[in-house]
């Protein structure tokens, strides 16, 4: 069984050598959903439900840009619960079992983060998840996915080979709509983007 301990997040957070992304370049992509979702729903974010958190490093770049918000973070590890659960507002829960925790989680959410997470979720849950996410959805889901037929460095155990076809298959039947750059939307939200924003 994989363990998202405290090694596991040194090694692929921290370790210079070897971890997948610097805080500059979290904040960068958190700037660019966050003005994704913003232009979408024609006002500032106010709330932000982040599955599979890790140690919630989407957190603090969020809370920089919008010191209101509401922030939920969900996932599996022990450690993190342990660490950060309480000061993060990190809960415990898997992404095939949002459901469970649904109500806790006091949606609908302006802005629904699953970042480097879905190559690792097997086939018996990921359907469900999404559309967990997809009902809880009252703005922009940032979904960010790889396939297989990207080239894609860090952490290859216990990933899940999909192809493009597969991953838009699985969004659509949550009823969720591209808009870009790992970015969908739900019913909620799609009259207000033009044709040409839409993946085909």
């Amino acid at each position: 069984m994989k363990s998202y301990d405290r090694a596991y997040f040194d090694r692929w957070y921290r370790d210079p050598k070897l971890r997948v992304a610097t805080a500059a370049a979290v904040a960068r992509k958190v700037h660019l959903v966050v003005s994704v979702a913003e232009a979408l729903l024609q006002r500032r974010i106010r709330s932000v439900l982040d599955v599979g958190c890790g140690e919630g490093t989407w957190r603090a770049p969020l809370k920089k840009m919008r010191p209101a918000i509401r922030y939920v973070g969900v996932d599996s590890s022990e450690y993190v619960i342990a660490r950060f659960g309480k000061r993060r507002g990190i809960r415990a829960g898997t992404f095939g079992g949002i459901a469970e925790i649904e109500r806790a989680l006091r949606g609908p959410f302006d802005l629904i983060v699953c970042c480097d997470v879905l190559q690792y979720v097997p086939a018996s849950e990921l359907q469900t998840g999404l559309r967990s996410i997809a009902k809880l959805l009252g703005g922009v889901a940032y979904l960010e996915a790889y396939t297989s037929g990207d080239s894609i460095e860090g952490d290859r155990r216990g990933w899940h080979q999909r192809t493009a076809a597969e991953y838009r298959r699985a969004f659509g039947g949550a009823g969720l709509t591209s808009v870009g750059m790992h970015c969908w939307v739900g019913d909620k939200l799609r009259p207000m983007t033009a044709e040409l924003e839409r993946g085909s």
